[in-house]
């Protein structure tokens, strides 16, 4: 199967000039419904990626990167990369975003396990229902599936 086979849209003219014509000078193709690298990097995505990055760091309590990271430490420290202030700990970020729904999150937004009225940990939903998090010590960031539905989500605005 040749690249022209697995995508058409490439053979797309755009006026006068084919989509390899200008990819060949540097130009870029607008596409409609499809959105750009830059539009696509709002801020939440931009954090989702940087907790991403820190795959296998170390846990630590208390360190906020950008080598070691606790729950709310990796949170904070991938949200100050994307240009958005948070508070310190999972109980203040909670407080500081908009609460939304199950049905309404998003990958980019804040995961917040619970016990009762108390928030324990933090972590990025990533989609799927996996987050990005610094679990414990002895463990390292890392995606993992959200193992209970005592969670909340809030988004960073």
């Amino acid at each position: 199967m040749t690249a022209l086979n697995r995508v058409p849209s490439l053979m797309v003219r755009a006026g006068t000039a084919s989509v390899f014509t200008i990819a060949a000078v540097g130009g870029s193709v607008v596409v409609p419904g499809v959105a750009s690298d830059a539009a696509a990097a709002t801020p939440a995505t931009k954090a989702l990626q940087v907790a991403a990055s820190k795959k296998g760091s170390p846990y630590k309590w208390g360190a906020s990167g950008p080598r070691r990271f606790d729950c709310s430490g990796l949170t904070l420290y991938s949200f100050k990369k994307a240009g958005k202030k948070l508070p310190r700990t999972a109980a203040q970020q909670y407080n500081k975003t908009h609460h939304i729904s199950a049905k309404s999150r998003k990958a980019g937004d804040l995961v917040f396990f619970h016990s009762g009225s108390n928030v324990y940990h933090v972590g990025i939903y990533a989609g799927k229902g996996k987050i990005w998090h610094a679990p414990k010590t002895g463990d390292v960031v890392r995606l993992q599936k959200i193992w209970t539905k005592s969670v909340w989500y809030g988004r960073v605005s």
